[in-house]
Formats: structure tokens, sequence, C-alpha cells
């Protein structure tokens, strides 16, 4: 169900670096951001610190946040809190790390999302774009930040988003790009495995699954023959899959995309095209 969130002050070293650039010259006020660049806001400063909106701080803490490229940090009565998570159960490290525009997660320190000559919404984009149009039911099998589900709640009917672990959620929670994953009555959230999830659903419930898995080491079990047949199984008829693989020019990629391209045609998906700008490919039943 969805939830109406309070969203925490959070900065990152880029909105830092603007702060201590407009105290060099000063030039105040300077504008900057307190959700990570979603929204621009003026902050004032003096030779004691900076304030922005409700939020103050010392010159000192604004130099701590600039030393910490990638941290995205709360502010809570004053304090800088790293957003991060460890899973007892999972027993992986969540992170949210800070690129400039939208944030990626580190799940024990891989990036969810490319970030490299792009950045995680456009990387999102690109995948959503390799299943246009969509509409209908969809499954976004791996929910993480939530960037997926989002973007495919603007024209699906309902979208299920199946999170393996609290902690990335806990994470997802803090994240000012996150906000309508939990707020968008569309966007129905599941916690559990999508491996065992993915059997709940009945035959042709889905017009569309977005799948985006972890690396093979992480999920192997969902690159596997069982997953894909599945999937084939509660897409209805005329229905599409989309498969983020990762790099196909990577000394793994090629190897990799072969043997999902193989299983998902012995599931029983009718042709497997390629998506090189999504770094995926489409199954079509």
């Amino acid at each position: 169900m969805a939830t109406q969130m309070t969203q925490i002050p959070v900065i990152s070293a880029f909105e830092a670096a603007v702060m201590l650039m407009a105290k060099k010259a000063g030039t105040s006020p300077c504008v900057t951001s307190v959700d990570l660049g979603r929204k621009k806001i003026e902050a004032s400063f003096d030779g004691e610190g900076v304030t922005l909106a409700d939020v103050r701080l010392n010159w000192q803490q604004v130099e701590q946040i600039s030393r910490r490229e990638h941290v995205c940090f709360e502010i809570i009565d004053g304090d800088l809190i790293p957003i991060r998570e460890y899973s007892e159960e999972t027993r992986r490290y969540y992170s949210l790390y800070a690129t400039g525009t939208a944030p990626t997660m580190l799940i024990s320190g891989i990036p969810m999302h490319r970030i490299k000559n792009t950045d995680p919404w456009r990387d999102t984009e690109a995948k959503i774009a390799a299943t246009k149009p969509i509409s209908g039911r969809v499954l976004d099998t791996a929910t993480g930040l939530g960037y997926t589900a989002i973007l495919a709640a603007a024209t699906a009917s309902v979208v299920v988003t199946i999170e393996l672990d609290p902690a990335a959620s806990a994470v997802a929670a803090r994240n000012p790009y996150s906000v309508e994953l939990f707020e968008n009555p569309k966007i129905e959230r599941r916690f559990g495995d999508s491996f065992n999830e993915i059997m709940t659903f009945p035959a042709e419930s889905f017009d569309t699954i977005l799948h985006d898995p972890p690396t093979m080491s992480l999920g192997g079990q969902l690159y596997s023959s069982t997953f894909y047949s599945r999937a084939y199984a509660v897409l209805r008829r005329g229905g599409l899959m989309f498969h983020y693989i990762g790099d196909p020019d990577s000394r793994t990629g090629a190897s990799v995309t072969a043997g999902v391209r193989r299983r998902l045609l012995e599931a029983g998906f009718s042709r497997v095209v390629p998506q090189p700008a999504a770094f995926g490919v489409t199954a079509y039943k």
C-alpha cells in the first residue's frame, strides 16, 4: 500500500562543491539542493556556515561531505548520517552512491545501475525503452531503488515489484529519487525471492516482465531455465520480457548472453531480440 513519506534532507559532495565554490567566490546566496539535485533551492552563507531552507551546516560539515565523493548524507538534527545498511539476512552491504544526478545503490560494492557514460536514471530509461509500449500489468523482479517500477507505472495499470532484502528497501526509503516507489498507488511492493515469488502468480497474469537481476554470482537462480519457464507461463500471449544481462562486449558478456538467449528459447519464447543500448535482450511470447 502506498504511504506518504517525509523526506529528510540529503546532500552529497556534488552539492557541497557548489557551496564551497560560492564561499570562495563570495557569492551568497548560491543555488544548490537538499535532495541530490531533484529541486534547486537558494543557500545563504556567512563566516560560520550555510543555511539551506530549514537546514544549517557549519563549514566543517560541508568540507566533510565534500571529501566523501560518492557518499550520500542525511541531515538529521544537525548530524551527517551516511545512507547505508547492512543486512544480517543476506550479509550484504547496501549504500546510496551519489552520481550528481539520480544515485545508484551499491550492493556489496557493486553498482546496480550503469554509471559509465550514462547515469542511473538514463540507464533505467533505456531498459524501459526496450519494452515499449508498456501497459496493463507489469512484473518488476528486482525493486532496488525502484526506478524501473516508477517509470513503468507512468503507463502501466499496475506494477508488482519484488525486493529480496528489506535492507535494500530501507536505503530506497532514504533516497529522494525513490519517493514515488512508496507513494504511487499503482505500485505494489512485495518482499521475497523473485525465484519463489514468480511461482505464486497465476498463468498469463502479466503483460510485461522487467527482469533486472543482480549478477549471476549473486542471483544465479534468476538466470535459470526453471525461472524462465515460469516467466513464460505468467506472461500473457503477446507479452514480452526485458532481461538485463550486462555489457555484451565484456569478457563474460557474450557467453552469458548466449546462454540466456538459449534458455529463453527453450522456455518457449518465440524470439529473443538483442537490446545493446539497454545491455539486455527482449523475449517475446
